[in-house]
């Protein structure tokens, strides 16, 4: 079946975890199209100076203070788009954290809380949403992850939320078509994205964390859920890196495997104590600031940019065929030592950065932080 979304600035979007990240990249992207928004996160006063910017450059945006694992605020939150907008055509699940350490060293405590954020959170909404939209007609945009397909040491139990988000968000499709009802659902899987997602999760480490590259900014997110929010589409994943570890992992696991065990750990660790070790997983974080701090990052992803405009297609097969003749060129002595000599990643990855690096678009201005 399909289903009919209206154009950007007819809708009333929500957004949950819309006061910094990926969530409030997509805020400021939706507002620029003419949707009206509802924006929720537990940083109330970041929310609200948000929501006052959107509406000084002649927006319209309510916020919100809600805790997504709380399913009474929630509903708070579809009530307060109902009472200020009539209802909603969108809703965005984003609210979510993360924990950084071993699956036998984090508590119960932490690991019940992350599910209560990442994968309840994402249920209650996606829930509301779909009661709502029913007869309305509309679209429910799930954040899962590239670790929605594989999984990495050090951030087991994100993985496994995002394991479950994949699989709920695939059911509730199923069943929402089964009954004919004009919703499009779709499961976003961002690659590693350069925002202040390290910043905000609890740490077990000591060390300073970051992300294991190739490192996208998060405006290329906000792109594939603005195309979800007007476009069916089942998923969409952002970033040709995470397209790549998803591939492996489902061609050769055992190569994937091996790569979790001998590049993952250190890959997210900096040579630096750790600092903040509570972070965002139970209070709120900082809000108001979109990127992240790491320098050496992606602009743009070209292969999503293909999945969401057919014709960058050709411009992809033609990247790809050019990098893997460049590739075959390389002398290599024996798969250990390639390994080793490919800047300790597997040959493939280089394939995905040399595509990367033929951009459709300059990199957009960043917001100041």
């Amino acid at each position: 079946m399909t289903t009919k979304l209206k154009p950007l600035k007819d809708q009333v979007m929500v957004i949950t975890g819309a006061s910094s990240g990926i969530g409030l990249a997509t805020a400021f992207a939706a507002a620029e199209k003419g949707a009206r928004l509802v924006l929720a996160a537990r940083n109330e006063q970041a929310l609200q100076e948000i929501a006052q910017e959107i509406n000084d450059n002649g927006g319209q945006a309510i916020a919100v203070r809600a805790d997504v694992g709380r399913q009474q605020d929630v509903q708070r939150i579809a009530d307060a788009a109902l009472s200020h907008f009539g209802g909603f055509d969108t809703w965005v699940n984003d609210a979510g954290v993360s924990i950084y350490g071993r699956l036998l060293e984090v508590s119960d405590e932490d690991n019940r809380r992350l599910f209560d954020t990442n994968f309840w959170g994402l249920v209650y909404g996606s829930q509301m949403a779909a009661m709502h939209l029913r007869n309305r007609g509309g679209a429910i945009i799930n954040i899962g992850s590239v670790l929605s397909d594989v999984a990495i040491p050090m951030q087991g139990m994100y993985g496994a939320t995002k394991h479950a988000v994949k699989g709920f968000t695939d059911a509730l499709r199923i069943e929402l078509e089964e009954e004919g009802a004009p919703i499009s659902v779709t499961l976003i899987k961002p690659a590693a994205i350069n925002t202040p997602y390290p910043d905000h999760a609890k740490n077990y480490t000591n060390h300073k964390l970051t992300l294991p590259p190739p490192v996208y900014e998060p405006e290329e997110v906000a792109n594939a859920i603005l195309y979800a929010a007007t476009h069916q589409k089942r998923d969409i994943m952002v970033g040709g890196g995470g397209k790549l570890m998803s591939l492996t992992n489902k061609l050769a696991p055992g190569l994937m495997d091996l790569s979790g065990e001998k590049l993952m750990t250190d890959q997210q660790l900096l040579d630096e104590p750790a600092q903040h070790r509570e972070g965002a997983l139970h209070q709120p974080g900082e809000g108001g600031r979109i990127h992240g701090r790491i320098k050496d990052t992606m602009p743009t992803s070209l292969y999503t940019r293909a999945v969401t405009n057919p014709m960058v297609a050709g411009a992809v097969v033609a990247a790809a065929g050019a990098a893997a003749l460049a590739l075959m060129g390389k002398k290599r002595t024996n798969s250990k030592n390639s390994y080793k000599q490919a800047n300790t990643r597997p040959e493939m990855v280089e394939v995905v950065e040399i595509v990367e690096e033929v951009h459709v678009t300059p990199r957009p201005p960043q917001r100041p932080i």
